[in-house]
């Protein structure tokens, strides 16, 4: 199984070299105990604690057995954490080097760091707007040139025979274009695969991902999505923009690049986590204003995936930096089709414009749209489903690079053959008249002066597809056209999402539900004899792609409002919001969200919104790890060096306690130092003998910390000398005095309450004395976020 969560990893490069299957452990119940260096006398280290509540299937003691309600063992379901995933920093440590620069600081000097946060969110949103306007422009030559030259290829062998050639073409530039985007993410960078939603919801979550904000992902997840769509297959380029843009943000915030072993020496203030996340919140939000033209819709998504550490001020500049990213796509939008200034293109999708009197609504369609609703719910949780397995399938015989690069072509050659097989069967032809807004239409087998409408769906981008959905006539497509295409389309993008390219979901599900919206509504419409009470299946069609995108994504408030500002309709707020409640209920009773199914298969330790509903009986106590290894006030550097370089261990928090004379007792708590902390104070050599005796050069400063940050070196480049071993290390001016403690009885909603709310990594558990006696973490936390099949395995114990 340890395989397994290798082989899907998001990130790592050293996860494919085939050492890491042993590196990169899981957690759960049956685990060795995560701290396992037993106390020696003398050697400096506190274990407290009893290591009791790591094995979840543990019998509770006859203490606990006697508190009435409580089972015998705690219900686990199997579900396992990885280790290689780390928790961010959202809590700042408040220690002496932090308070003495906040207090050093003039009130002109935050007046000048919050203009400087306002400047960090406006790059953010013009570079962002940029990369949109660069993606929107490369994809739409590339696949011009794509449909021109087949279109060509099937006009000339229409009469003639020999439309296998043209087949063949179609598949032969499909599989091109993503051979190439899927070779670059398959063999460079494998964390700039799919959209990259899940891997922004874990970071603003207060998950460290490895390598998914770093310049590299950036440019491989920008080449991948121009490829992917180019190639024809059922993605779309919205959602990968969003993980864009937090990349752009994570990038621009500090000031330098990593990857270029550049420093620019600005913007030093925010180098860390919790200024970090603000910024990515701005950039997801600037990427989903720039891929659908919703600045107010982009706010709101990174509102619900961080809303925990949100203020006034933050919402403002998160809001800026959105506009800026729109009307930035906007305005080189204008250049590039010739009308400089005319703003008619605020995002990469355009749904274009509904007419108020023509798509008005009456009070007896809303059970209607409730009811498409719920099948947008059941045909999301059965998309979710098929995913699951494919991925699920994917992690145990594709996981090698060169075995995703030729699944995905295989999937643009079964796309580019499904979709000329329906071409070439249908028979719906319809008028072209000559305003017609198809891009490339094909006459095929049709009269002349008509066109086929399936080719109007297929031979063609997705982005396209959808609007013509929304907006062409009635009558443009038959009731079997639309169905065929809702069944093939539902399957071909299943498939094809979890490929080892970069694509989003967003559009092929507005695609699938606008399609079968729309034959929802032709059906309507023929149970009137008139005709007239359902005249639009347009509107119905918009109702549908709601429903789908709901049902697949599970989002609400956000999507309500991005579908509002893309149609630039408000009349349909309250039906879209119906709509997405419904789907979302109906699709949850079945199987999670898209995006939750992948991070749960990634084994990361997501903490959602709110503890398990019957989870009060559990107290800090029973969640927390311990024994703990904490370390004294003074501490000898061996002892220091030998906790950090401890393979079967990978603590990052270390409470630091009064020294006592007796290991085995619990000690005082002081304070807590974390990993990072320790290894800068060994790279500078910060030891008490060299202090004293002057040798140190300079005193350290929070700007050491930030240099250093976020690629903390590995204590194993780090050389100690057996003498400078002997020496002691005073933590008192760096660690955090005042960490976040609990009680051992704090119910286990009240811990899950502070660790989401206030962004934090550690929480010490101390008993009345204020001594420490475990210490709770996110995976700890995370082991006991039960879900339906949890909580009935509870209940059932309970009883």
């Amino acid at each position: 199984m340890a395989n397994i969560t290798k082989k899907v990893s998001w990130s790592s490069r050293a996860d494919e070299s085939g050492l890491a299957g042993e590196a990169t452990p899981l957690l759960n119940g049956s685990e060795q105990p995560r701290h396992s260096r037993q106390p020696s006398g003398g050697d400096g280290i506190f274990q407290i604690g009893r290591l009791s509540t790591v094995d979840l299937e543990e019998e509770i003691t006859s203490d606990e057995e006697s508190l009435r309600g409580r089972p015998k063992e705690i219900p686990h379901n199997e579900k396992l954490l990885s280790l290689k995933y780390e928790s961010l920093d959202y809590d700042n440590i408040e220690n002496q080097l932090f308070l003495e620069e906040e207090r050093r600081m003039s009130h002109m000097s935050f007046r000048c760091l919050e203009i400087s946060r306002w400047i960090v969110c406006g790059l953010i949103g013009f570079l962002t707007g940029l990369i949109a306007c660069g993606i929107d422009i490369v994809v739409e030559k590339l696949a011009g040139y794509k449909y021109e030259a087949v279109k060509e290829n099937i006009e000339k062998y229409t009469e003639a025979g020999g439309l296998s050639i043209s087949l063949v073409l179609w598949v032969v530039l499909n599989s091109a274009y993503v051979m190439v985007g899927s070779i670059i993410v398959a063999f460079f960078e494998p964390v700039a695969a799919g959209s990259g939603i899940p891997q922004i919801k874990c970071f603003l979550n207060g998950i460290k991902i490895p390598r998914v904000v770093r310049l590299k992902t950036l440019v491989i997840k920008v080449f991948g999505v121009i490829c992917s769509v180019a190639g024809g297959l059922a993605v779309g380029k919205e959602g990968p923009m969003i993980h864009s843009g937090a990349v752009v943000a994570a990038g621009v915030s500090q000031g330098r690049s990593t990857s270029l072993k550049r420093d620019f020496k600005i913007f030093e203030y925010f180098r860390r986590d919790t200024e970090k996340r603000d910024f990515v919140s701005a950039g997801a939000a600037a990427g989903v204003s720039a891929a659908f033209g919703a600045p107010v819709g982009g706010v709101l998504f990174s509102l619900e995936e961080g809303a925990s550490f949100w203020n006034q001020m933050l919402t403002w500049r998160i809001f800026f930096a959105s506009m800026i990213s729109t009307f930035t796509l906007n305005f080189f939008l204008s250049i590039h089709h010739k009308k400089t200034g005319e703003l008619s293109n605020p995002g990469l999708i355009n749904f274009g414009t509904f007419d108020s009197e023509t798509m008005a609504y009456n009070l007896y369609e809303v059970p209607l749209f409730i009811a498409m609703g719920a099948i947008g719910g059941l045909l999301g949780a059965l998309f979710n489903f098929l995913n699951n397995c494919l991925t699920m399938f994917r992690i145990r015989y594709v996981h090698r690079p060169c075995l995703q690069v030729m699944e995905a072509m295989l999937v643009a050659a079964v796309t580019a053959t499904v979709s000329f097989t329906m071409i070439y069967f249908c028979n719906d032809c319809q008028p072209l008249d000559k305003d017609h807004t198809e891009e490339y239409p094909l006459q095929l087998f049709c009269a002349d002066g008509q066109y086929n409408s399936m080719a109007t769906a297929f031979f063609n981008t997705p982005e396209r597809s959808v609007r013509s959905l929304f907006h062409n006539q009635p009558g443009t497509y038959n009731p079997q056209t639309l169905g065929l295409f809702t069944l093939t389309y539902f399957f071909l993008a299943c498939w094809t999402y979890g490929l080892a390219v970069s694509a989003g979901v967003f559009i092929p599900s507005l695609l699938i539900g606008a399609a079968w919206g729309r034959l929802c509504g032709i059906l309507l419409g023929q149970l009137s004899s008139t005709g007239k009470i359902w005249a639009d299946p347009g509107k119905y069609a918009l109702i549908g792609a709601a429903a789908q995108l709901g049902g697949i994504v599970r989002m609400t408030l956000s999507l309500t409002v991005i579908m509002m500002e893309a149609t630039g309709n408000v009349t349909y707020g309250f039906p879209i919001m119906l709509v997405l409640m419904t789907a979302k209920i109906v699709g949850d009773y079945f199987v999670e969200g898209l995006y939750d199914i992948h991070i749960k298969l990634q084994s990361v330790p997501f903490l959602h919104w709110e503890a398990p509903a019957t989870s009060h009986w559990l107290t800090a106590r029973e969640v927390m790890s311990s024994p703990v290894t904490c370390l004294n006030r003074i501490e000898k550097v061996g002892t220091i060096v030998d906790i950090l370089s401890n393979t079967s261990t990978s603590h990052n928090g270390f409470p630091v306690v009064v020294q006592v004379t007796d290991s085995d007792e619990p000690a005082k708590l002081c304070g807590l130092i974390l990993r990072s902390q320790l290894i800068v104070l060994l790279k500078h050599k910060v030891f008490v003998e060299l202090a004293r005796s002057r040798l140190t050069q300079r005193k350290l400063q929070l700007k050491d910390f930030r240099d250093a940050y976020p690629r903390f070196p590995p204590i194993q480049s780090i050389h100690v000398s057996q003498d400078e071993r002997e020496c002691m290390m005073d933590l008192t001016e760096f660690m955090n005095p005042t960490p976040y403690t609990v009680p051992q009885e704090t119910s286990l909603p009240r811990v899950f309450k502070l660790f989401r709310a206030l962004g934090l990594r550690h929480v010490v558990v101390v008993n009345d004395e204020n001594k420490v006696v475990g210490l709770v973490t996110r995976k700890d936390l995370a082991r006991y976020h039960m879900g339906k099949h949890g909580l009935e395995e509870l209940q059932l114990a309970q009883t």
